[in-house]
């Protein structure tokens, strides 16, 4: 019997959920150039204006995002990633969700998020849910700055 995915609040270096960002760590960091890798470190997710999620599958984390709150009702999505063995079942975006329900209660207003762009295939399945979700595509935010390699993507929070 099936059960039913569980995406809760959790520990980024819990044991659970540390393989999770260091499969997404790795992936980042040979898919991309090394200033076009923005992904966050265990101690970054750590930090106060980070809130983490882990999705579980009979305890199993089997994915992981987060929200950075940027203040002034802006929010922007990080180390959003799925095991590879989890893949193709929905779990990305019922953690994007997850994360859209939690941004909309905090206040926030506004949702970024810098992924790979058309020039790194791997990154091509992310932005496809991104702009499925009603992400739209912007100028870098933030500290960021342009980078062939990099989408910068914008969502409106509804409400």
């Amino acid at each position: 019997m099936p059960t039913a995915l569980d995406i809760r609040p959790a520990d980024p270096a819990s044991a659970p959920v540390k393989p999770l960002l260091e499969a997404h760590l790795k992936h980042t960091s040979t898919t991309s150039s090394p200033e076009a890798c923005h992904a966050l470190d265990l101690d970054a997710l750590k930090a106060p204006e980070i809130h983490f999620f882990a999705a579980y599958d009979n305890d199993i984390a089997v994915g992981c995002g987060a929200l950075k709150d940027l203040g002034q009702g802006q929010m922007e999505v990080k180390s959003v990633h799925v095991a590879a063995s989890a893949r193709g079942r929905g779990i990305a975006r019922a953690l994007m969700l997850r994360l859209h329900a939690f941004a909309a209660q905090s206040g926030a207003r506004t949702l970024f998020l810098e992924t790979g762009s058309d020039q790194l295939p791997a990154f091509d399945a992310a932005r496809a849910l991104y702009e499925r979700l009603g992400y739209t595509y912007c100028a870098p935010f933030g500290d960021y700055t342009a980078h062939p390699e990099s989408a910068f993507m914008r969502y409106v929070c509804a409400g």
